[in-house]
């Protein structure tokens, strides 16, 4: 069994453009694990493989890693996950973040805290994941080191401590202190000096090194004991800043510019000595107390990818235990057995077979035909359930069709791939038209989607303009009598169902939930199974305008069955039939999609702006001020969001630019529902 208390898994996250990909690309080529240096706007970085991303210079899919750092002769393995920073591609981090230990939050110096920010900071929250933070772009102009550190603090309710100090700012960003080691490091011609401190920096150095050793006094009683008697080294320092990261209590905060080289030598330090190993953090959602040392095999599968040559890649992190070649697991998800064909190590896009991986490892795996994204696999006989990774509810949808016609079943079979990779992207077929419609986060998810069709697999194709996922749901709680009775000579068909259903409130989480109340006799546990899946035939498809229903709970209260006719279908329609009539009963309504909109706007358009946004039912959360320009943070609906770049640009004369994401739905008015249904 090999150690593993010198292994750090991490996410690279970050709103678009703050610099995720280029610190990464720093970090292979500092670490020596890429001999040249590549650039997002070159399109030759190595995480960015993908031509949709090289061609945009946007992340698109997280990428896998693997680095070797030395600190002091002791080598330490580091798993990094590039992940996307755009919006519509949430899903890529979220199920990174399911499995990672430790995060880096990239922030951009002169932008701040942007919304993608504030959303991938919720979601390394939600995993409960220690951080660090890189404010990176020293060097651009407006950058602002403490402006950001206390923007992060107000913002995120969380106490940060500044480990180094930057030097110029600005084209003057010369370097950084080390507030640990007192040091100062300073680039001259690109050759990296180390310095004692001058002494102008003194006064800065205290204020920031006593603040540290404060914030540790008061979170760690063992560090406490030694700062009282004037009795620490600074190996008890960082020892402190690691179990209060580990225990979720700091976050270190560093500064640098990845384009200009500088300060990723100091990341890379302080990623291997206060981020967790995979020892120190427990099993993520999973209340068991596993020790995670046991030879129990224990992984989470969290990714799926079809390579063209190799078929279905399954991501798998693996949290106890260990894995070889020719193994057989258990989907304890599925309750089926799988079969381990090849184990891979990944390096972007490139490969490397190995014969075996263990605890703390994320590789990949070739052989696993039934298994999908949020499965749990272990050992045979074993039982285990880890929680599986949400997806999201898709706000956007449009139809697609090939050019000829011979390529439609080969369309459908690529379509069904690519679902089964991103689980954020829905397809489905409209009974009415016979259309394709393909559903996702964004115009950019299904654009990226449709180009990856024509281009990668070669279907040339015919798209509809997007279109807007609305949803129904509905205002009362109604019980519901179904009954499906067929008779005609021999066996018939008999089901009744007695169903009850309520609207669940928007906080939860739950956008379904089916429960079984039968006690006793009334319908057999073999059929209810097959009411559930006639609950959800009908949801998919509400009353008012076919759209799927969502925010419902279905309670199964009664029934009867009949020991000759009754069967599994017979329940299915029969479950579908009460939901039907309990939909027209229950106060129906059609939600849309409310995206959450940050526009940035110079302070001369702000009355445009505001006037704008009034014309598209859009709401003004609040407006900020900066030097020269507004940042104006508001609600719209997205319906009226559709080409909304080009609008900006021309009522601002190109000085504007948004950001967007989805925020939560809301009902549709009256005169809207009269225009969608013509």
């Amino acid at each position: 069994m090999k150690n593993i208390t010198k292994l750090r898994n991490i996410g690279i996250i970050a709103h678009v453009d703050a610099g995720k990909t280029t610190t990464t690309e720093r970090i292979l080529f500092f670490s020596g694990s890429s001999h040249k240096i590549g650039e997002v706007h070159h399109g030759n970085t190595t995480t960015d493989w993908m031509k949709q991303e090289q061609e945009r210079g946007i992340t698109i899919t997280s990428a896998s890693v693997t680095i070797y750092w030395k600190i002091n002769n002791i080598k330490y393995t580091i798993n990094i996950i590039d992940t996307p920073g755009h919006v519509d591609f949430t899903i890529e981090v979220e199920r990174s973040l399911r499995v990672l230990d430790g995060a880096v939050i990239v922030i951009c110096a002169s932008s701040g805290i942007q919304p993608q920010t504030e959303t991938v900071w919720m979601q390394s929250n939600k995993y409960k994941i220690p951080k660090i933070v890189f404010v990176n772009k020293m060097d651009r102009i407006g950058a602002d080191y403490d402006k950001c550190i206390k923007n992060i603090e107000n913002k995120f309710n969380c106490s940060i401590i500044p480990i180094n100090y930057n030097i110029g700012i600005e084209n003057d960003f010369i370097g950084y202190i080390d507030i640990l080691e007192i040091k100062q490091y300073i680039w001259d011609n690109n050759i990296l000096k180390i310095e004692k401190l001058d002494a102008k920096y003194v006064d800065i150095v205290n204020k920031n090194r006593n603040y540290i050793l404060e914030t540790l006094s008061n979170n760690d009683d063992f560090f406490l004991e030694k700062y009282l008697n004037n009795n620490f080294t600074l190996l008890d320092i960082k020892n402190s800043i690691r179990k209060l990261v580990v225990e979720n209590k700091i976050i270190p905060i560093i500064c640098g510019s990845s384009l200009k080289n500088k300060g990723i030598e100091y990341l890379l330090n302080s990623i291997c000595e206060f981020l967790p190993s995979p020892n120190d953090v427990h099993i993520k959602n999973f209340n068991d107390k596993l020790n995670i040392q046991k030879n129990i095999f224990l992984a989470l599968l969290f990714k799926i990818f079809n390579d063209p040559f190799l078929g279905m890649l399954s991501f798998i992190r693996i949290y106890s235990g260990f894995v070889k070649v020719g193994d057989i697991i258990y989907n304890s998800s599925k309750k089926i057995k799988e079969k381990i064909f090849r184990i891979i190590r990944m390096f972007a896009n490139s490969k490397k077979d190995i014969n075996e991986a263990y605890s703390g490892d994320i590789v990949v795996i070739i052989g696993l035909k039934d298994s999908f994204t949020g499965d749990t696999l272990c050992s045979i006989n074993e039982e285990i359930l880890l929680e599986k990774i949400n997806s999201p509810i898709p706000v956007i949808s449009l139809s697609i069709e090939p050019v000829f016609k011979n390529d439609q079943e080969k369309l459908l079979i690529i379509l069904q791939k690519i679902c089964k990779e991103d689980p954020s992207l829905i397809m489905n077929n409209n009974i009415v038209t016979g259309e394709t419609i393909i559903s996702g986060m964004g115009e950019l998810h299904l654009e990226i989607v449709v180009d990856r069709i024509n281009r990668d697999f070669n279907i040339k194709t015919k798209i509809s303009k997007p279109q807007v996922s609305y949803k129904e749901s509905i205002k009362k709680q109604i019980i519901q009598e179904g009954k499906y009775i067929k008779q005609s000579g021999g066996k018939g068909q008999y089901g009744h169902v007695v169903i009850k259903i309520e609207p669940i409130s928007f906080e939860s989480k739950d956008n379904f939930i089916f429960k079984s109340e039968i006690i006793g006799g009334s319908i057999p546990k073999e059929y209810i199974s097959s009411i559930e899946k006639g609950v959800i035939n009908q949801l998919n498809q509400g009353i008012i305008c076919n759209y799927p229903v969502i925010k419902v709970k279905v309670s199964l209260l009664n029934g009867t069955f009949h020991a000759v006719d009754s069967s599994e279908y017979a329940f299915k329609i029969a479950a579908s039939i009460a939901i039907k009539e309990a939909l027209k009963k229950a106060n129906s309504y059609i939600l849309e999609p409310i995206m959450k909109v940050e526009i940035n706007v110079p302070n001369e358009y702000l009355g445009i702006i505001v006037g704008d946004i009034n014309k598209k039912r859009g709401l003004i959360n609040n407006v900020l001020d900066f030097n020269n320009f507004k940042v104006i943070n508001s609600f719209i609906p997205l319906r009226e969001l559709f080409g909304y770049s080009t609008e900006l640009r021309s009522n601002t004369k190109g000085r504007a630019s948004y950001n967007m994401e989805f925020f939560n739905y809301n009902e549709l008015p009256n005169y809207i529902i009269e225009k969608i249904k013509k």
